[in-house]
């Protein structure tokens, strides 16, 4: 669950005849990472994609196959298919099927394509018609030239064409301008419409005049939006009725085709061919049980990542740079949605920690402790539900994202009733309802009955020792407080998984300097200022956390100059530097605070503007316009409330937390024919 899963290196040899069987053996385990063959060498070569009648029907059904998936975008929302029922439909009726989606597609894109035709020539008929001309006239003939402009000077064209007048025939009206001429006049025509700003207009092949063309071309668009209604209809109950089918058949067709081209990651001689790949170490039995029959060699060693390691002579260990293994992620069904923050930030290094349980219990607790509001958070976990009932939730991608949004609904009611705060009242006795609040006497025994322990309040200098917590008026300090004192706790603990990190792959001595310095300097300096706040201490005093504090900036000196390869001169001017970085980095924990207060005074907006407002007694107006704005300022509350916490929550994630341990650059572990979603049974 914390760590990458552990992957082998897995050698496979077999004679030529055999790949087929044996890529598809490979497939089936569903756990074989290909690695290209780049070794090339004298009489070995990259396999070819097979080539048979098979293959290439395999092809080209799955290019059709995409083609609707693309354009239909169905969904599964009643499970997998077997894949004997896979096969049968597509030796069956299934083509046939596919066609007629396909030609449905067509049907509609062909009426768009002419209605944005015929959409051009109306507009072209509608800048024609006030000259209330025949079109065969306007298009002029073999004796006459016409030539046909859009100007915004039109009213002017008698006086610009002047002693042409009276060798030309002139037609305007409001925005355009004709003109009929000998093509000796043509040139001067066509100078005087230039004058004018003209810009030609096409006339198209039509009789009759604009404005009898017109209502055909009306009518006619009439028609084809018709024919787009009525294909967008049969094609939308098309994919609902074929959708799961669909999907299924694209899931197998694409792995049957990536059997056909895998050979092109082989090492392949005239006698035998080579795999190279990576399996999950737990599943080394099973490979070995299902190749046996096979191959004439199999190979699994174990991936021990000791490239970091240095000699005695000073030479690193990198005279044959191996892959590092793809990362492949285990985690149970309560974090698994997770792994979808995680993939924002790219997969993990091998062998470093997966973060995905960690940001499960931290990222909706620090969204709800910024939002912390019951009523919202309310409304989130119902949203959630309601988008949860939807086609589109099938998606892995989409289920794992409603997922996350109810977590963060659940723990913005935890926070707010933690608070007393929902839809922005207050609901203890202090609230806007006084002792009339439902709550009321809820939160009355919760203050009596319920006190943080006086060691931790004591000890962290808070005063406010009662529930509810009134974070943006009587609590706003420990609100404060309790901001900092997260950032400090969180960030400790990005050091310490980063410490581990570093400890693996280059030892304790690397670990200390690399980030045990980091340790030291936020413990040591946390304290120092927790002194000079609690304390007459000064901020500059020599004191035991002081001097600790130096000792960490100096440790850190000599993890950038030695062991992060800045050297000395790097380290000495990074090394300040950075220390001051790691503050702005805790004190970045106070948008927690900030974010949150700012949340709280939008949402009492609502009630002193819209509340406060219908309540007054002044009559119907004043109800509707209070309950209107009530209403709108509520609204934009809770969109804000979606909004920005998410992106205030996810930053300090992503930057303050994970920036101190991750490291982003991992190969996404990819088995051979993918991941089944859509089917069941072995391909």
């Amino acid at each position: 669950m914390f760590d990458t899963v552990a992957m082998s290196r897995l050698t496979v040899a077999a004679p030529v005849e055999k790949m087929a069987e044996v890529l598809r053996t490979c497939t089936n385990l569903g756990c074989v990472h290909i690695e290209s063959y780049t070794n090339f060498e004298d009489g070995v070569h990259v396999g070819q994609a097979t080539a048979s009648e098979e293959a290439d029907k395999v092809s080209s059904l799955l290019s059709k196959v995409r083609a609707a998936v693309s354009a239909f975008k169905p969904v599964n929302a009643d499970g997998p298919v077997s894949i004997s029922r896979i096969r049968e439909s597509l030796d069956g009726s299934f083509g046939d099927e596919l066609q007629k989606g396909l030609d449905l597609l067509d049907t509609q894109r062909d009426a768009e394509a002419e209605l944005s035709v015929l959409d051009e020539q109306i507009h072209l008929l509608q800048r024609l018609a006030p000259l209330n001309m025949d079109l065969d006239l306007l298009a002029g003939s073999s004796r006459v030239e016409v030539y046909v402009s859009e100007t915004k000077k039109a009213s002017k064209a008698g006086s610009v064409f002047g002693d042409l007048m009276g060798k030309v025939q002139v037609a305007s009206a409001p925005g355009i301008v004709a003109v009929a001429c000998l093509p000796s006049e043509g040139a001067e025509v066509q100078m005087a419409l230039g004058e004018l700003g003209g810009k030609p207009v096409q006339i198209p092949s039509m009789s009759g005049s604009a404005s009898e063309a017109l209502k055909g071309l009306m009518a006619k668009r009439k028609e084809v939006e018709g024919t787009i209604y009525s294909a967008s209809e049969d094609a939308g109950r098309w994919a609902r009725n074929n959708g799961r089918n669909i999907l299924a058949a694209h899931e197998y067709l694409s792995k049957e085709d990536e059997i056909h081209t895998a050979p092109t990651h082989l090492a392949v001689t005239g006698q035998a061919f080579a795999l190279d790949a990576w399996v999950p170490s737990s599943k080394e039995g099973e490979v070995r049980t299902a190749l046996k029959s096979l191959a004439s060699h199999i190979e699994i060693e174990a991936f021990v990542n000791d490239h970091h390691h240095h000699h005695d002579d000073g030479h690193d260990d990198h005279h044959h740079e191996e892959p590092t293994p793809p990362v492949a992620l285990e985690n149970d069904a309560v974090s698994r949605p997770f792994e979808l923050m995680v993939g924002l930030v790219g997969r993990p290094t091998y062998g470093t920690f997966d973060p995905t349980f960690f940001l499960m219990l931290t990222f909706p607790m620090i969204y709800g402790l910024i939002l912390g509001d019951f009523g919202y958070g309310f409304i989130i976990f119902l949203l959630g539900l309601w988008l949860g009932t939807k086609p589109f939730a099938a998606d892995p991608v989409a289920k794992n994202g409603i997922t996350i949004l109810k977590w963060m609904g659940v723990w913005c009611m935890i926070w707010g009733f933690l608070f007393a705060e929902g839809f922005g009242f207050v609901w203890d006795k202090t609230g806007q309802m006084g002792n009339a609040s439902p709550l009321a006497g809820i939160y009355a025994w919760t203050y009596d009955n319920i006190h943080f322990p006086a060691f931790v309040t004591d000890t962290l200098n808070m005063d406010y020792t009662h529930i509810p917590f009134h974070r943006a008026t009587s609590s706003l300090n420990e609100y404060v407080l309790l901001s900092v004192y997260l950032g400090v706790a969180h960030l400790m603990f990005g050091f310490i998984l980063g410490f581990i990190n570093v400890a693996r792959a280059h030892g304790l001595v690397a670990a200390f300097f690399e980030k045990g310095s980091w340790m030291i300097i936020l413990a040591a300096g946390t304290l120092h200022i927790y002194g000079f706040l609690t304390t007459d201490q000064g901020v500059f005093d020599a004191t035991p956390y002081a001097l600790a504090t130096l000792v960490g900036v100096g440790c850190l000196i000599i993890g950038l100059a030695v062991f992060e390869k800045f050297g000395w001169a790097g380290g000495f001017i990074m090394g300040p530097i950075e220390t001051f970085g790691l503050l702005a980095n805790t004190l970045s924990y106070l948008r927690v605070m900030g974010v949150g207060v700012a949340g709280v005074k939008i949402a009492e907006v609502s009630i002193s503007m819209g509340w406060d407002l219908m309540l007054s007694g002044g009559g119907i107006v004043s109800i509707v316009l209070g309950f209107v704005l009530f209403v709108f300022i509520q609204a934009f509350a809770l969109a804000l409330g979606l909004l920005s916490p998410s992106i205030h929550a996810a930053r300090l994630h992503f930057v303050e937390w994970m920036g101190k341990f991750y490291d982003g650059s991992g190969r996404v572990f990819t088995p051979l024919g993918g991941r089944t979603l859509h089917t069941e049974g072995q391909s």
